[in-house]
């Protein structure tokens, strides 16, 4: 058999297993993201003169301590805002019933009653059946221990997993590294080099620019006195994964928030200075700084990656779509250089160069 037939049956059995280990892969998976993000921290610290070990050890001790202070101050103020929200939605169906939906009637002639009706009765029966599932799924818990022992042991090996991985990070690179055909080195070496530039960009770049965007919103609705002005910045910045896409949900739900709370354009119009801050400090400073232009990501392709990620493999289908984008990326703009480069792209243009006189 043809040596091609044997890695086309590998790929197959490789993907198979996948399929087969799927649930079991979750904390691998996690523990090989965080630590190819946290490589770069130990990195520096052993050249500030640590041992690789007590550098792990305090990589560690700052991811606890940035858990610990988000545990303690940011989601207690997360679910009080959730809290208040839901206290809030009859008063803001009340309020669009009574002063929105007369005015949009009175400028377009559109009657809005009977389609907000529709949508109330929707929101109750979904909030029933949420409360229904919830109920179904802590019983099923509840019934089998099991599962559950197994997903907590899942979520308890992610540290450990990437406390060793982060541990022996470069000597398993070197062993990658020697298991490659010594023909094929070369362009393994570079293509893997071109990988960690587009992830490193994406993963470590996009978190930043997240997480600086999620603070720039919070920080300027709350400064405002926008309620829910930290939840709304966060849902953004975690938005912000696709470009605009942070910005769009952000400014309407920050813009329906500020008319209902002050019913004054002055408040919508510093909801759009807020945002319009956080915009040109993204396209300014944290784009170029952070991203530059190695991604190349498109906002399409990473939203196809997510959905189809979670489709094929749930929670680790999800970890995995954006880092196997990214690679997908580089492979393709490979065979595309490589494809320019060949004959069967230029060929008539060499047949012509050929024929033509000296």
């Amino acid at each position: 058999m043809r040596r091609e037939w044997w890695v086309l049956i590998g790929a197959v059995a490789m993907v198979w297993l996948l399929f087969q280990l799927e649930t079991m892969l979750m904390p691998f998976i996690a523990g090989i993201i965080l630590a190819y993000l946290t490589d770069p921290l130990a990195n520096r610290l052993q050249r500030l003169g640590m041992s690789r070990t007590l550098a792990v050890c305090g990589v560690f001790l700052i991811m606890t301590l940035v858990l610990v202070v988000a545990l303690l101050v940011l989601i207690p103020l997360l679910v009080q805002q959730l809290r208040q929200f839901g206290q809030m939605v009859p008063g803001i169906f009340e309020w669009v019933e009574t002063v929105l939906a007369p005015q949009i009637q009175g400028w377009t002639g559109l009657d809005m009653a009977a389609g907000l009706d529709d949508v109330q009765q929707t929101m109750a029966e979904h909030w029933q059946d949420a409360g229904g599932y919830l109920a179904q799924f802590l019983g099923q818990v509840g019934r089998s221990g099991a599962a559950f022992l197994a997903w907590v042991t899942y979520f308890a090996l992610i540290p450990v997993v990437t406390f060793y991985l982060l541990l022996d990070w470069e000597r398993l690179l070197i062993n990658l590294r020697s298991m490659v055909p010594r023909r094929l080195e070369p362009d393994a070496v570079r293509l893997s080099q071109r990988c960690d530039e587009v992830l490193s960009a994406f993963l470590r770049g996009q978190l930043m620019v997240m997480l600086t965007l999620g603070a720039i919103y919070a920080l300027g609705l709350t400064l405002m006195g926008l309620r829910f002005g930290l939840l709304i910045g966060m849902l953004a910045g975690l938005a912000s994964i696709v470009p605009f896409l942070g910005f769009i949900v952000g400014i309407s739900v920050a813009l329906i928030v500020a008319l209902f709370q002050f019913d004054s354009w002055l408040a919508l119009l510093g909801v759009v200075v807020v945002f319009s801050i956080g915009q040109v400090i993204e396209s300014v400073v944290l784009q170029p700084k952070l991203l530059g232009d190695r991604i190349g990501l498109h906002p399409v392709a990473v939203i196809f990656a997510v959905l189809a990620g979670g489709n094929l493999f749930g929670f680790t289908g999800v970890l995995l779509a954006l880092p196997a984008a990214a690679v997908i990326m580089v492979l393709l703009r490979e065979l595309h250089e490589r494809y320019k480069r060949s004959s069967l792209y230029d060929a008539d243009t060499k047949e012509r160069r050929s024929e033509d006189p000296p």
